[in-house]
């Protein structure tokens, strides 16, 4: 398993990781790939550590510059919520998923009250 970090949303590489893994890959400092890039040292620190945004066309540059190029593609999200009930919840007036919404709410509220009862030892 790599130890590069993955979004937490959608579980795929950043483009700031897939640009360390590859230089990485290809044992190239910061530096050096900041070179053949025509950038800074400084500017791929950033992109990498995702303090900066990196355009599609400034990320292929810098993978060009190391010998690849970047490949999009499309696969399924892996998600934690049901297709069935997301289109079931769509299918519902705006008033009975309001409902619904304020009904899970109380439903939360309950059960945090709950909790912290039993937390303290009462009933």
């Amino acid at each position: 398993m790599s130890s590069f970090r993955f979004d937490t949303v959608y579980g795929i590489i950043t483009p700031g990781e897939l640009i360390k893994e590859r230089r990485l890959r290809h044992g190239l400092s910061q530096r050096a790939l900041a070179y053949r890039a025509g950038t800074s040292q400084s500017a791929i620190a950033r992109i990498e550590n995702g303090d900066e945004d990196i355009t599609w066309k400034r990320l292929g540059a810098v993978l060009a510059a190391m010998g690849d190029e970047p490949a999009l593609d499309s696969k399924r999200l892996a998600s934690r919520y049901e297709l069935d009930d997301l289109m079931r919840d769509r299918a519902m007036s705006p008033e009975a998923r309001l409902a619904t919404g304020l009904s899970f709410s109380r439903f939360g509220s309950e059960l945090a009250l709950a909790g912290a009862r039993a937390k303290r030892g009462g009933a």
